[in-house]
This record gives C-alpha cells, structure tokens and sequence, in this order.
C-alpha cells in the first residue's frame, strides 16, 4: 500500500496567478482532475487544492474535519475582521443564518422581481439602444447595485460605492496588494458601521430589512454580538456584488457565440431557468473558498496536515466528467444537474442562491426580449483568482422591433 504523500518545500502543481484566456483555467484544471487532483501551490504562502468533485463534496460536507473559521478563502488576509456566518462553525454559525434565510425565500423573491425587472430592462435597454457595450462594465457591475439598493433599503448612491469599493477590493486581492486590500475592506467595513447606525437611529420592520432583523435578533435572550453584526452586514453588503460581476458577462459571451440558443430561448423562455442553473454549473465563478483541516487528513492519497489550507475549485469541480457527462460543454436539462455545486454545499451553501438565479433569469428574458441577435465584438478580457470569469466582454446587439 503505497503511503500518502505530504507537501514537499517547493512542490508547485500550478499557478492560479496565470494570465488567463476564456478557456484556458478550464483546460488546466481538466489536466489536473486526471494527473493531480489533489494539488498544492507554493503561491499565497503555500495551499492545497482541491479539482474533483467527489473531493470537494466531500469536505464542504464534513464540518468536524474541515473548518471555516481559520480562513475562508484562499488567499488569506488575516487582518480583516470575522464575518459571520462563512467564518464560523457550527453551532455559532446557525443564529445568523436563521436569521438571513428568511430573506431568500421563494416568496421574497417573488416581491421583489418587479424591482429587479425594472431595473433590468432599463439598463439592457439603454445598451441595446447604444448598438454595442462592454456587458460586463456597463451592466454587470451596475445591475447587482441597483438590486442591493432594494434589498437593503439602500439609497442607491451607497450602493453605487458599495460596487465600486468592492471591485477595487477584489482587484487589490488578485494582484496581491495588501495595503490596498486593507484600505478597502476598512472603508467597507466603514459602510456597514454606518448602515448598523442608521438602523439603530432610525429601525426598519425586521420582518422586512435584514440588518435590523440582526439587531432585533436574539438568541438564547441575548443581542448578537456588535462586532459579529457589524462583520456580517459587511460580508453580506458586498458577496453579492462580486460574483454577478464576472458571471454575468460570462454567460452573455457564451450565448453570443451560440446562435442556435439564443433562437431557442428567445422562442422558449420557459427554458430559460434550466439554462441559467447549466450555466451555473459549466461557467461557477468561485474557485478560492476554503477550509482548513483540523487535523492531519488523507484525500486523494495526499497527506493534508493539521492547519493548511485547502481551496476548493468549485471552477473545476462541476465539470468532473465521471460525475458530468461531456462536462466541459453546455447541456440544457441536463439530467444530473442538481449535482452541481456553484453555490457550495452543506451548511455553507451561499444562502443567496435565490436571488442570484432570479437576477440572471430576468437579465436573459429582458435582454432577449429585446434583441434579435447579439454577438463579442472585441477581446474578452478575463478576471484572476480568486473568482473565474470576465471582467470585459464587448457585445454589439441588434434590436428587436418594439411591440406595436
């Protein structure tokens, strides 16, 4: 029986600081799923990674093994403060998600999709009018502002900065500027202060704003703590800024290139959900969320020790071809489909999913409604770690007749 190996000093499977093209992460982590699934790089201070979907599964659903609390994504910025819930374990963990899944459920969603829509069509609109765009500056980073505005009650100038720190936020951490990190994760957590304080000078119904049910929340007959509040409005103000920004603009380039099903969603829009949820799976922008392992630990025949670091490439996991059939290549009703992980799993699993799929279900109805065609008129220019996906995506568009 052949011993696990552990990390040796200058094992360097890959890069996830490679300069990337549309295609090219995708290919590197088929290579790897076949010749090291259990990878380890030397880059951010050395971490593990893990590319098959059996693996990653695997440890999003063993909480006593593998801990969020240590460091949630790779890389580590251990000057930032907790965010609940992604930074905890159970059972600290569960008072705040209690509290934000009531804000997601089917019929929140349900009263908030007007706003959403509005938005939408106002935007795809405008751009569609203009003949061409750049999707992912012009829409994909504007969108999710204007919907966050909403949801949080937000004038929309917060949420406008909001966006905009955020994405200098994300910038910062994929070149590796620590000071520009620093400063703005301290100017967002600036913002959520100054939300937290207008809630408490000024309370919404609880049942109806997330921060003030946090504050009004009392478990156990205590108030959460005022520094764990303050981290979760933080984390939850800008997680759903990031994601939608280099997703949206993705999936668009995809469709772009594929006439026949722009054709067939626009004749059928009712399949528009299903390829949404496929898009999900072949093109999931996260690949940097992470665990650590609580003790010494074998997977895949790779001894992990106790206290490294392990990313999860949710990127590569959901195109394992021995769980996707043809998993590199789009499959509308896709039969296993519910396999896929682009939220994560376990008690992690973004609690934001129902928001996220409305958002983009509404941005393919609104923006094939109003076209008859849409094709990449530039160079697609792509994100780095620790999200995949685009971060310039020129379209040109030709405009539907409007409705007589």
């Amino acid at each position: 029986m052949t011993a696990p190996r552990p990390a040796q000093p200058d094992e360097h499977d890959f890069d996830p600081l490679a300069e990337e093209t549309f295609t090219s992460a995708h290919e590197t982590y088929r290579e790897l799923r076949g010749r090291c699934p259990v990878a380890r790089s030397q880059t951010y201070g050395g971490f593990w990674a893990l590319f098959r979907h059996a693996d990653v599964t695997a440890v999003l659903s063993d909480s006593d093994t593998f801990t969020t609390s240590v460091q949630n994504v790779v890389p580590k910025f251990a000057f930032t403060g907790r965010r609940p819930p992604l930074h905890l374990d159970p059972p600290e963990h569960t008072d705040y998600r209690r509290v934000i899944n009531r804000f997601f459920t089917r019929g929140r969603m349900t009263a908030l999709e007007p706003a959403v829509r509005g938005h939408a069509g106002r935007l795809l609109g405008e751009l569609v009018a203009r003949g061409e765009s750049d999707i992912s500056a012009d829409y994909a980073r504007v969108f999710p502002a204007h919907v966050f505005a909403d949801f949080f009650h937000l004038p929309l100038h917060l949420a406008e900065r909001i966006e905009q720190i955020s994405a200098e936020y994300v910038r910062a951490i994929q070149v590796v500027d620590d000071e520009e990190v620093k400063r703005s994760s301290r100017l967002l957590y600036d913002i959520a202060a100054e939300v937290i304080d207008h809630r408490r000078d000024a309370a919404l119904d609880p049942g109806d704003d997330l921060t003030t049910a946090l504050l009004a929340a009392r478990p156990g007959g205590e108030p959460l703590p005022d520094d764990m509040v303050l981290g979760c409005v933080r984390q939850l103000l800008v997680t759903g800024m990031v994601a939608p920004s280099v997703f949206i603009g993705t999936m668009l380039a995809h469709l772009a290139e594929h006439k026949d099903l722009q054709r067939l969603l626009r004749s059928a829009p009712e399949r528009i959900p299903a390829a949404v949820d496929e898009y999900l799976r072949l093109y999931t922008p996260y690949r940097g969320m992470s665990r650590t392992a609580r003790r010494d630990v074998v997977i895949g025949g790779r001894l992990i020790r106790k206290d490294e670091p392990i990313a999860l490439v949710y990127t590569s996991a959901n195109r394992d071809e021995s769980v996707f059939e043809d998993g590199e290549n789009f499959a509308l009703d896709r039969p296993n489909l519910r396999e896929a992980i682009p939220f994560g799993a376990g008690i992690h699993a973004c609690p934001g999913a129902p928001l996220a799929r409305m958002m983009l279900r509404v941005t393919l109805e609104e923006l094939l409604t109003r076209t008859t065609d849409f094709h990449v008129a530039g160079e697609i220019l792509m994100a780095r770690w620790a999200e995949w996906g685009t971060r310039s995506v020129p379209l040109a568009f030709e405009p539907a007749a409007p409705p007589s």
